[in-house]
């Protein structure tokens, strides 16, 4: 328990502006869940907004690199669709937000259609409540995340020797394809596999271990913290900059 450590002092970064995705295998679910919840809270407490966090799961680790590479490309499909529809006054807007309902999961609001026709015998259109106002907010909020790619993407899965030499290749594997599509996309991806030789290892690294299931270290919130920065320094690299 003692060798377990967790990442180093470092700056504290502003996760606003940024996008994040986060890719789990569904192999070893007690551990997962736990990384997750751990990633989850560091990016909430860099001020990475909550819609501007997209999840997403696969069967096993295997799968991780191939499903951070194309959810990087749907990200780039949106943004190109967004800046497309958007570009520009009136009518930019109008569409924009017409495909961001469908994209983003908003609410579209009738209340105008409703004001234009009320001279004619319709009736008058209800009262927005409060409730709905702010689901609103929360789509339009949701909206501006398809404006720009994932500034990181985190992989968590979380595999355990067993018997035959699948570990082996599976760790291998996944390794090199996370390295080789962070590599090829230009975007940081956090390597989340705990490569474990025992199950209780992997809870000591999700903090879940011992008898009342909190020591260890959650390696998630490492996780979270290392997206926000790579996140944030990516940005000033390609404005030819170094963010401390």
């Amino acid at each position: 328990m003692a060798g377990i450590k967790g990442l180093g002092e470092a700056h504290t970064y502003d996760g606003s502006p940024l996008r994040i995705a986060i890719i789990h295998a569904r192999w070893n679910t007690t551990l997962i869940s736990a990384l997750l919840a751990g990633v989850l809270k560091s990016l909430t407490a860099s001020g990475v907004k909550r819609e501007n966090i997209v999840i997403q799961s696969v069967p096993g680790s295997y799968e991780l690199p191939y499903a951070v590479q194309r959810m990087y490309t749907a990200s780039q499909t949106q943004a190109a669709a967004a800046s497309i529809l958007g570009g520009g006054g009136g009518l930019g807007r109008g569409l924009v937000e017409s495909a961001t309902d469908l994209l983003g999961g908003s609410v579209t609001d009738l209340t105008g259609l409703g004001r234009e026709v009320v001279g004619a015998g319709a009736p008058a259109p209800p009262q927005t409540t409060e409730k709905e106002e702010e689901k609103k907010k929360e789509g339009e909020g949701g909206a501006k995340g398809l404006t720009q790619p994932f500034d990181a993407l985190i992989a968590i899965g979380a595999l355990i020797k067993g018997s035959t030499m699948h570990f082996e290749y599976i760790s291998d594997a996944v390794s090199h394809g996370l390295m080789r599509v962070q590599l090829d996309t230009g975007r940081p991806v956090i390597f989340g596999l705990l490569t474990l030789l025992t199950e209780e290892q992997g809870r000591e690294r999700a903090g879940i271990a011992g008898e009342g299931g909190d020591q260890g270290h959650n390696h998630g919130e490492d996780w979270g913290a290392a997206a926000v920065e790579l996140g944030v320094k990516r940005r000033g690299w390609a404005e030819g900059r170094f963010v401390k």
